[in-house]
């Protein structure tokens, strides 16, 4: 099975975090929450007491400019493959602790919004990449049962294959951008979500890759990828009858390490009360990604309407919302307007960044109290206030930057932007909705 090599595109950038799971009021029908721990929290496997904020802030950046070619592949070629084949390794913006099978199995998985499929190490392992933890060992699951390669679920997944009618069980493949690959067995297992102080919530004959041959840039902290994709196979999907097909997320400003984020399923997902607006979930070129349209951006009481050439004749999404990319990717003809419209309304010392990578990037005035312009994002049914925690990142002691970047081709709605927002996603009514809170209180 031969890896697919893409093109990148730059300009998407993302901050890795990383989640643990904490539950609290674990039954299925009643819904449960989960804390999300930041990538770079003293409480996170990754966390380099070395680095500062500024140097974590820097490496984020760098390590995500092929975050936009997951989700809008340059070629005709790519965009005819499964989402799973143009994904880059170092999506995701959350990493989940999460047991597999019975007994259950504890692992690491980074999770991700634009991907579907759980996967992870597995022994015995023909070609794996260095992992710290143990490796998942599917004959000693009593709940391990592999999918036939001639399952609608299999189909269904894409990049499946059938070597032998010997053993007619499927495989998958998911390659990535950047040449790292996972090649190993589809099967149904026990999925269990939970925590060491807190009650734990199981799902039985959850699809999920058992990799035998996995290679590239994947971290040895973590043992794989939890899809949380709409695609079929993915954990919210396969889980949505129990959770009602609902899931929410209020993640705090960035590097607020006192308190943490929190994804909710079920009933404790539905985001609703004054303040809350909604906007329609489109359907797009694959069901994984969450298209939203958006119809325009006002700087103060100044609007600029958003204009997609590809799409202006259609109704349809032209901007995929993601907790797993930092920045806010726009188009490079809207990005030059509102970028011009937001200098205009600013009137402090004009810097370079430390690394040229954010063009719009100020001198910081003392205690960092920038007065900058309210940003509104204006989505078909919703507008979004954006304060200056939405819109600029301190990339130094003595340097604040625009937190938002512009692309070719494709725009991504980041998590800076949704930060201090509870952001409820319903697969059923097809909706996200969004509610201005203060995150480090809930």
């Amino acid at each position: 099975m031969a890896t697919t090599h893409h093109h990148y595109i730059l300009f998407l950038f993302l901050t890795h975090t990383l989640s643990t799971l904490c539950f609290h009021e674990a039954h299925k029908k009643g819904g449960f929450s989960v804390k999300l721990i930041h990538r770079d929290s003293p409480m996170s496997p990754f966390h380099n007491p070395t680095e500062t904020h500024f140097n974590q802030l820097s490496n984020a950046i760098h390590r995500s400019f092929n975050r936009v070619n997951h989700f809008y592949p340059k070629t005709k070629s790519s965009r005819q493959k499964t989402p799973q084949s143009v994904i880059t390794s170092s999506q995701g913006e959350y990493l989940v602790k999460y047991s597999i099978g019975t007994p259950p199995f504890d692992a690491m998985g980074i999770a991700d919004t634009g991907s579907d499929l759980i996967w992870s190490q597995c022994k015995p392992c023909q070609q794996c990449y260095n992992q710290t933890t143990p490796l998942f060992d599917p004959s000693k699951s009593a709940t391990y049962e592999p999918v036939s390669c001639y399952s609608s679920m299999c189909n269904s997944l894409g990049q499946s294959y059938c070597y032998s009618d010997t053993e007619p069980n499927c495989e998958y493949t998911v390659s990535y951008g950047d040449g790292s690959h996972s090649q190993g067995n589809l099967a149904l297992d026990t999925i269990t979500l939970g925590s060491t102080t807190g009650s734990s919530v199981s799902f039985p004959k959850i699809p999920i890759g058992c990799g035998l041959n996995n290679a590239g840039t994947f971290d040895s902290k973590c043992s794989g990828i939890v899809g949380l994709g709409g695609g079929a196979v993915s954990l919210i999907s396969q889980i949505g009858p129990s959770i009602d097909s609902k899931f929410s997320y209020c993640l705090v400003p960035l590097f607020e390490f006192n308190s943490t984020s929190k994804i909710n399923f079920g009933e404790n997902a539905v985001v609703e009360g004054p303040g809350t607006v909604s906007t329609p979930i489109i359907p797009g070129s694959f069901d994984t990604f969450y298209y939203l349209k958006l119809e325009g951006m006002s700087v103060g009481s100044k609007r600029i309407e958003f204009v997609d050439d590809s799409t202006s004749n259609e109704v349809k999404g032209n901007i995929i919302i993601d907790s797993g990319t930092t920045l806010t990717i726009l188009l490079e003809k809207f990005y030059t307007k509102l970028e011009a419209e937001v200098e205009a309304h600013i009137n402090l010392e004009r810097v370079n960044s430390t690394d040229q990578i954010l063009s719009l990037c100020y001198k910081s005035p003392p205690n960092n109290a920038i007065e900058v312009p309210i940003i509104t994002a204006h989505f078909a049914g919703a507008d979004i206030v954006l304060n200056s925690l939405n819109t600029f990142v301190s990339v130094s002691d003595d340097a604040m930057c625009f937190a938002f970047a512009p692309v070719a081709s494709g725009s991504i709605f980041g998590n800076l932007a949704q930060m201090n927002h509870l952001v409820g996603y319903d697969l059923l009514r097809k909706t996200v909705s969004f509610k201005p809170t203060d995150c480090t209180k809930i």
